[in-house]
């Protein structure tokens, strides 16, 4: 059979069954699939025959794809030898984004190269989550604004805070402090914007990467202490962590020696 069968032309012609809007093409493409007495076997449901299958790849048809505006895709991973055929399928929404459910096929097919038997395997719906790099262009966006509360409502609680000197705070820069709630997290905000010389400040992010979950912001900040005078500029990387929609970790590397020197009297 494996010398015989083209397992991705079959995974192929599998998917498409379920995209198929005419009925009666729909029922020659099932025939040719299923043997008339072949068997589908979901984790809820067994279908036996050629009309059970008509009727249930019909009814997927008018939920999902009719009704649902979604497409149904082979992912392109099939296999086979020794007469079973095993790949991918995935839902997806026909005017494109995220996928929306995927199964695993296995089906077992006879010597006439129609399916015996094949059975689905739903893989568990993942937690929805918002995409990082938006959560990241929404942090930015809302720092240029300059509202240390709604820059504090994109947080965790508790967070997982860390400024990067020896110590979790510092006796004369006033934002190396312990943070881990939404309103210690305003306050570090707000302390920025109250210590240095607005006028006199430039932060620049020069890039943004983003790799599942984490992202991190690289760039520079010039700036003039308000209480002595004096102007520093540092290089940083801010390390972020984004889960549910939320900074759950927050990790900053500066010159922070270059901070603590201008803040010193």
């Amino acid at each position: 059979m494996d010398h015989v069968i083209d397992a991705g032309e079959f995974a192929d012609r599998y998917v498409a069954v379920w995209n198929e809007s005419d009925p009666a093409a729909r029922r020659t493409m099932i025939a040719s699939l299923w043997a008339e007495d072949g068997v589908q076997c979901t984790e809820s449901a067994e279908y036996r025959g050629q009309q059970e299958l008509e009727r249930r790849v019909g009814e997927a048809f008018e939920e999902f794809v009719a009704g649902g505006g979604f497409v149904f895709r082979y992912a392109g991973d099939a296999v086979g030898h020794h007469g079973m055929v095993r790949f991918t399928t995935q839902m997806v929404p026909a005017a494109g984004g995220e996928i929306a459910w995927t199964g695993f096929v296995v089906a077992e097919l006879g010597e006439d190269g129609r399916i015996r038997r094949d059975c689905q395997f739903a893989e568990p719906p993942r937690p929805a989550s918002p995409d990082v790099r938006a959560v990241v262009d929404e942090f930015l966006r809302r720092l240029e604004q300059g509202d240390p509360d709604r820059i504090a409502e994109l947080f965790a609680e508790p967070v997982d805070w860390w400024v990067s000197w020896p110590e979790p705070g510092h006796p004369v820069v006033p934002w190396i402090r312990p943070r881990s709630t939404r309103a210690d997290v305003a306050e570090h905000f707000r302390t920025l914007g109250s210590a240095c010389v607005p006028e006199e400040s430039e932060v620049r992010v020069d890039r943004i990467l983003v790799d599942g979950a984490d992202a991190v912001l690289a760039g520079t900040s010039a700036q003039t202490v308000k209480s002595t005078g004096k102007h520093f500029t540092t290089s940083f990387a801010v390390s972020l962590t984004v889960g549910g929609g939320l900074i759950r970790r927050y990790h900053v590397y500066e010159d922070s020696l270059a901070v603590a020197e201008a803040f010193a009297e």
